[in-house]
């Protein structure tokens, strides 16, 4: 066991966890830090598979963690970026209604921008065919703070400033078990090393839930992995995509829908869908882990989920296993897209909490313990609002 007790060991090495040392080195400079890292790299999982979008935050309820961290973390991570020197761009997107049945709720989501004291504006058919001349559609709101960036970069320039401050970060050390003693906790990693700490940041991403558990937290929720695939469009045909392109969201449906984002680099994505994955870091559609299935499969608030949107979960797997099927959705905004312009492109893992009613988590949530402090929902727009987290978090730490 080593001599020296942390005053806080951060679990994570993502962008949330990162972002929380950041901003505890910043309350605390004489703080001794450790974050650990189960992967022998950072950022390697919701991080490292991120779009790279810069959000706005126009889709979240008003006065929620995601409105008021988006908001603000849309300018503190431009300002990061610019201080740093990290390549990013503030291109815009638009969200585009191609059905009449759309116009209403594109005019809510219009109201919800304003309520989020965001800059939006209402575009019509011609505006639209400007600055976007191969999407069709009725009716668009263009947001123009929404950008691009790396975050591996920014996950890069964290973990720089927190060894400059003397903070340390360690690879390699997977948490298996929480001790907690009269003044202190053990973490105990998968190499049997014991680490003593004074307080803990649990910011494992798509372990959180466990994380929480070995610390005798009970987050109130699971996370259920949920995988988003995606193609890239030929470089030819790039010059289809000006800025970021969604869709008008479902109501019904918790996720964004197929959409185009462009990539620092110049490359453009187009997805993703949202399927169940059978392992919690299943990359893959192959991918399988019998224990994480399992967890799934026997959780009440999975069956509750599916009773709701079984039929658009159906349609999902159809786009999952159909290029075509995939197109197809695609085509509802940008109508000369083919197959041909598409290859696949790496898949990502949403981890997404599930209560055990059956509802999905729809706002990050950050759950207090006695010596801990666990971020157990924390999927899009994480990344953006990671500087707000991360403060948020060391806010919650008793001075």
């Amino acid at each position: 066991m080593s001599s020296t007790v942390f005053d806080f060991v951060i679990v994570g090495g993502g962008i949330v966890g990162l972002s929380s040392a950041v901003a505890l080195q910043a309350r605390f400079p004489q703080a001794r830090i450790v974050v650990l890292e189960k992967e022998n790299a950072l950022a390697q999982h919701q991080t490292g598979h991120n779009s790279g979008v810069i959000h706005s935050g126009i889709y979240y309820k008003p006065g929620s963690f995601k409105a008021r961290f988006a908001r603000a973390g849309n300018q503190s991570m431009v300002a990061f970026c610019r201080e740093h020197e990290i390549e990013h761009e503030l291109c815009g997107k638009v969200i585009v209604a191609t059905q009449e049945n759309q116009l209403a709720q594109l005019e809510k989501l219009f109201q919800r921008g304003l309520d989020n004291q965001l800059e939006v504006e209402r575009i019509g058919p011609e505006r639209l065919q400007e600055i976007e001349p191969h999407v069709r559609g009725l009716g668009a709101i263009r947001v123009p703070s929404a950008g691009i960036v790396n975050y591996r970069q920014v996950c890069l320039k964290y973990a720089e400033l927190i060894t400059a401050g003397g903070g340390e970060i360690r690879l390699g050390a997977a948490v298996r078990k929480v001790r907690e003693k009269a003044d202190e906790l053990e973490i105990i990693t998968a190499n049997e090393e014991v680490i003593r700490g004074r307080f803990m940041v649990n910011c494992a991403g798509l372990h959180s839930d466990r994380v929480a558990k070995l610390g005798g937290v009970n987050a109130g929720m699971q996370i259920v992995p949920f995988r988003g695939e995606y193609f890239e469009i030929k470089p030819e045909r790039r010059h289809l995509v000006k800025h970021l392109i969604y869709p008008v969201p479902d109501p019904a449906f918790p996720f964004l829908g197929v959409h185009y984002t462009r990539m620092i680099g110049g490359h453009v994505e187009a997805g993703p869908n949202a399927v169940l994955a059978f392992a919690r870091e299943g990359y893959n559609k192959t991918d399988f882990r019998l224990g994480d299935l399992a967890e799934v499969m026997t959780y009440p608030g999975f069956w509750k989920l599916s009773a709701r949107y079984w039929r658009e979960g159906a349609q999902e797997m159809i786009r999952s296993w159909s290029k075509a099927a995939f197109v197809r959705s695609l085509q509802q905004l940008i109508p000369e897209i083919s197959a041909d312009d598409l290859v696949p492109a790496p898949a990502g893992i949403r981890a997404q909490g599930l209560k055990a009613n059956g509802e999905l988590v729809d706002d990050f949530q950050i759950v207090p313990g006695h010596r801990s402090i666990h971020v157990c929902n924390a999927p899009s727009p994480a990344a953006t609002a990671s500087i707000e987290i991360g403060r948020y978090v060391a806010g919650c730490v008793p001075a």
